[in-house]
């Protein structure tokens, strides 16, 4: 067998091997189970609390859960914000990088506070020590902030009855010290062992083979990327992102990187089942989106180890696959891999260009992020496949013509209307913001011609790939566009906006809405949701939702851009 092939098996099988044990970990947390870590974590955590003014036993509602959640969401907003646009006279800035301007700086703060990590600026030039210390702060407190509105669904899911589903706060905390926190200090130090820079100092001057110098930018690198990558957050401390060798210096930070990308995700499933107490209700999840990673990780290794049709017919050899835009030291199938990974999470690290991408495996990276619920992001991921869940419920419901219930809860109006809404939110964002852009391009293309470096279908998955990965709080981009322009930054801003924060309030309110309902025990006729059928019939809702929404967009885009080239 190909030994990259044997990579990706490798690599996947130390997931799993890690996974299954911190699920049960994470799920000791929020049960508020004793820990090996609790001697270390606890005072820390009490301080936390005692600076805040919190009391984490007081319980919470759903409702309260939101409100705390996006108040402190608005405060970061303010803080990042005044950080970016100020970094030219702040401290940390050895380098003398600008402050951004007004409309890059909105951009980028939501992009982190949202977990999206969207970049549209160049991170060693375009941004001082501060700024990304700050922007590492954000990416431990919105993964944090993903895991605590998970926990809170969990305990909503566990309770007969119940009004209120523990503290937000408590959750938020435990979350970070417990699990980023600990993960983190481990990869950084695995970086850092390996030449990832970890230092405050400005940029370093070399001497090139060629007998040229060259400035080479530094900074706190390993701290920044084992963050980025266990809180699916995805932001690169460098333009290149995990493709610079300041980042990612070898394979086997290819693997770690890799490795933390699903990691999170994954374990929040098997978390799931040690609180409910329904190991095989987790392993059904598992199973459906480990099938949807599947079917869409094969085509993409398959695509880009022929290499481009394109360029065989020009009777030229790719024996090394499709390498263009790949770096050698990982090949065509581990940068397939990657890509995968951080589509079908709401990472969006890239250490390869996906925008040299072939056709098939474009669009599998578009459709990773278009359903966005297979692993997803941290918390969140299992958020988005809770919608799918109740829909599939629901239409299961009718057609064994049996009151919807999940979890010995009856599903009715009210739930179905607010999963409908959310469902097909993330295809309303992603297909009206394409046609938006596509339309003021094609009305003004002299002026705008600086957008796509692309045109025609490539130049069309551009845009639709800039709406989808702010949809999807990915971040990747096919980088064939120029983003940095007050109508990209404003637009997908406002897209990252909504896509983060009404997906969160969406199910949350789902949950706390059955959590409040009486309890009706399981039956003969209770429709059970941990069987391989009910899992195989979720599969086949978000299949038909995905088609149909986002099929002709495709057919303009990727779809065409194959055929074209055959």
């Amino acid at each position: 067998m190909n030994s990259e092939l044997l990579g990706i098996i490798f690599m996947y099988g130390l997931v799993m091997l890690l996974a299954i044990p911190l699920g049960r970990y994470i799920g000791k947390i929020f049960n508020y189970e004793s820990t090996w870590l609790d001697k270390v974590f606890n005072p820390i955590d009490k301080l936390f609390f005692k600076i805040g003014g919190i009391n984490p036993t007081k319980e919470m509602n759903w409702k309260q859960h939101l409100v705390a959640l996006l108040t402190i969401n608005i405060v970061w907003f303010v803080i990042s914000i005044l950080v970016l646009t100020n970094m030219v006279w702040l401290p940390l800035n050895p380098d003398g990088n600008p402050s951004m301007s007004g409309d890059l700086a909105f951009n980028t703060t939501v992009s982190f506070i949202t977990n999206t990590n969207l970049q549209h600026y160049s991170g060693e030039s375009g941004l001082s020590y501060l700024g990304q210390l700050t922007l590492m702060l954000w990416q431990f407190i919105s993964a944090g902030c993903g895991m605590a509105i998970c926990a809170a669904v969990f305990m909503a899911m566990k309770e007969k009855t119940s009004a209120t589903l523990g503290n937000f706060y408590s959750f938020f905390v435990r979350s970070c010290t417990r699990v980023l926190l600990p993960l983190s200090f481990v990869v950084a130090i695995i970086l850092v062992m390996n030449g990832t820079p970890m230092t405050f100092e400005g940029k370093d001057t070399i001497t090139t083979l060629e007998g040229n110098e060259q400035n080479v930018s530094r900074g706190p690198v390993a701290a920044f990327v084992a963050i980025k990558q266990l809180g699916t957050n995805g932001g690169g401390f460098y333009g290149p992102n995990s493709a610079n060798p300041m980042e990612n210096p070898n394979y086997l930070t290819n693997i770690v990187e890799n490795i933390s990308i699903v990691l999170i995700p994954i374990a929040m499933v098997f978390a799931l089942g040690f609180i409910l107490k329904r190991k095989k209700l987790s392993w059904t999840i598992y199973s459906v989106m480990t099938l949807g990673f599947l079917v869409l990780l094969i085509p993409a290794v398959i695509s880009e180890m022929n290499g481009n049709p394109a360029i065989s017919n020009m009777g030229i050899s790719q024996n090394m696959g499709s390498m263009e835009g790949k770096e050698v030291r990982f090949g065509a199938a581990a940068s397939a891999n990657w890509a995968t990974y951080t589509t079908v999470t709401s990472n969006g690290s890239v250490n390869a260009m996906h925008d040299s991408m072939t056709p098939i495996a474009g669009m599998t990276t578009l459709l990773g992020m278009m359903i966005n619920c297979f692993y997803g992001g941290v918390g969140v991921g299992f958020l988005n496949f809770y919608i799918f869940i109740i829909l599939g419920v629901f239409i299961s419901g009718l057609m064994v013509g049996r009151t919807p219930e999940f979890l010995g809860k009856k599903i009715e109006a009210k739930e179905m209307k607010i999963a409908m809404f959310i469902a097909l939110l993330h295809p309303f964002l992603i297909l009206v913001g394409t046609a938006l852009a596509s339309h003021l391009y094609a009305s003004d293309s002299e002026a705008l011609s600086g957008w796509l470096a692309n045109p025609g279908y490539h130049g069309f998955s551009e845009m639709l790939y800039e709406f989808t990965s702010s949809s999807a709080n990915n971040g990747s981009g096919f980088e064939g566009l120029g983003d940095n322009t007050p109508f990209w930054n404003i637009a997908t801003g406002v897209v990252m906006l909504f896509a983060r924060y009404l997906p969160i309030i969406g199910p949350v309110a789902i949950a706390g809405m059955l959590a409040q309902k009486q309890y009706i025990p399981e039956s003969n006729g209770t429709l059970k949701t941990d069987t391989s059928t009910f899992g195989l019939m979720v599969f086949a809702v978000i299949f038909i939702v995905a088609a149909l929404s986002f099929f002709p967009a495709l057919t303009l885009g990727p779809i065409a851009e194959y055929f074209s080239a055959k």
